[in-house]
C-alpha cells in the first residue's frame, strides 16, 4: 500500500484545477477545485487540493466559510495568515458581486423582484437585518438602508426610522424587508405586529408600505400577499 500523499505534481496535467478551469471555464470545477487554486499550495504531506477538501469538511461547505475569522481559519492545519486572507478577500469579492445591480434604476413590481433584490445579500446573514427601500412613483429603488440589526421587535423598530428617510428622500412608497438567519421565511407575531404598525403609519404620513418582504434561505414570504398590509 502506498502511503505517500498525491501531490499536485502526480495529477494529469488536463485534470488540475487551474487546467481545468483554462480548459473548461471556472464553472466545471467544484468548490474544492476553487479553493485550492486560491490556496496555490498544499504541505508537505497534503497536496492542496487535500488541505482544500479538509477546509471544506471542517467548515461545512461554503456557507459556515464564508462566516469564517482569520483565527479559525488559521487554526486549521496548513493554512497559514497568507492563505486566510486570500479566503476571506476572495469570498467579500464574491459577496460584494452578487449584491451589484445595474447603474439604471431596479424596479420592484412585485413580491418576488423585492425578493431578488435583496436575497443574496440577506440570506446568509447570522444576524436580523431590517432594511427599508425607498421607491418613487415608478416603483424604481432611489434608496435602501439597513436601519436596525438584532431581533425583532415593535417596539425597538420604530416607524420613525424607517419613514423620516422616506420624508427625507420624497420616496412615494416603501419596501421593507428582513432575514431569518434560520432559513425559514414564516413571518412571527413579531413581524406581523411590526408590518401592521408600519403600515398605519405610513398611510398617516401618505408613503405607502408596499410590502414587508421576509428572507430566508432561497425562500421569502410577502406580508403582502399574506393579508397584513
Amino acid at each position: 500500500m502506498n502511503d505517500y500523499p498525491i501531490m499536485i505534481r502526480d495529477v494529469p496535467e488536463e485534470e488540475r484545477p487551474r487546467e481545468r478551469l483554462i480548459n473548461k471555464g471556472s464553472h466545471s470545477l467544484s468548490n474544492q477545485e476553487l479553493l485550492a487554486i486560491i490556496l496555490r499550495t498544499g504541505t508537505m504531506n497534503e497536496s492542496v487540493l487535500q488541505v482544500a477538501q479538509r477546509l471544506l469538511q471542517h467548515f461545512e461547505g461554503l456557507r459556515l466559510l464564508k462566516n469564517a475569522s482569520i483565527e479559525e481559519l488559521t487554526a486549521i492545519k496548513g493554512i497559514g495568515t497568507a492563505k486566510a486572507i486570500q479566503i476571506l478577500a476572495s469570498l467579500e469579492l464574491g459577496q460584494r458581486i452578487m449584491q451589484l445591480h445595474p447603474d439604471e434604476k431596479y424596479a420592484i413590481r412585485s413580491p418576488e423582484e423585492g425578493a431578488n433584490y435583496v436575497m443574496e445579500e440577506l440570506r446568509f446573514l447570522t444576524q436580523e437585518h431590517f432594511v427599508a427601500a425607498y421607491l418613487n412613483t415608478k416603483n424604481e429603488v432611489i434608496h435602501k438602508q439597513t436601519v436596525f440589526i438584532g431581533s425583532l421587535n415593535a417596539s425597538i423598530v420604530h416607524p420613525r426610522e424607517v419613514f423620516n428617510e422616506a420624508i427625507r428622500r420624497s420616496a412615494n412608497s416603501v419596501i421593507c424587508f428582513h432575514n431569518h438567519p434560520s432559513g425559514d421565511p414564516s413571518p412571527s407575531r413579531e413581524d406581523i405586529e411590526v408590518t401592521k404598525r408600519l403600515a398605519e403609519s405610513g398611510r398617516l404620513l401618505g408613503i405607502d408600505l408596499l410590502d414587508h418582504i421576509v428572507i430566508g434561505d432561497k425562500q421569502y414570504v410577502s406580508l403582502k400577499e399574506k393579508g397584513y398590509i
